[in-house]
């Protein structure tokens, strides 16, 4: 039986009426056209469907909506924009660590999670936080690489009135 359920998505409050035991991927992407989890498994294995909850990355597709009611829900599009992405998007983009695409959703948003509770993970660290997000085409490196150069952003973000640096760090 359909019931009305308070959602803050993307810090937006949101009312949806629903069965409450609705997969919360489901309301996402069908209620609310919110398109970057996506619907891998539907077995919470494959990570394709990871949203953040109250800080925690959580597979949305064995998350019962009423569940997320008084929660904080994050999803790919409440990080950033095509004009100003997040420091995790911008590095995934510039490691080239998609090639489906398909997995992305999911490495990203572990990895904002991952780096929000650790700033600086040592690669161990990483590959346990990824270890449970599938990625068939293999691009498991530049995906490392991406959460790495993530990390250093976020760390030593640019700000408009310094210098360019380049790879070494010397000012370009």
């Amino acid at each position: 039986m359909p019931q009305i359920i308070q959602l803050t998505v993307n810090g937006v409050s949101r009312t949806v009426e629903v069965d409450p035991d609705t997969p919360l991927l489901y309301v996402l992407r069908n209620d609310l056209a919110l398109n970057g989890p996506k619907f891998g498994c539907g077995l919470g294995e494959c990570g394709a469907c990871t949203v953040i909850m109250d800080g925690t990355a959580t597979r949305s597709c064995v998350t019962p909506v009423q569940a997320a009611q008084g929660r904080e829900v994050v999803t790919l599009e409440g990080l950033g924009t095509v004009e100003h992405p997040h420091p995790v998007q911008q590095a995934f983009i510039d490691s080239q660590a998609a090639q489906c695409g398909y997995c992305t959703n999911g490495m990203v948003m572990t990895t904002k999670a991952l780096l929000d509770r650790n700033p600086h993970p040592s690669d161990e660290q990483i590959r346990h936080a990824l270890a449970y997000n599938l990625c068939r085409c293999g691009t498991h490196v530049e995906i490392v690489d991406a959460v790495k150069r993530a990390a250093g952003m976020i760390a030593q973000p640019v700000s408009p009135s310094s210098p360019l640096k380049t790879e070494k760090g010397k000012p370009a």
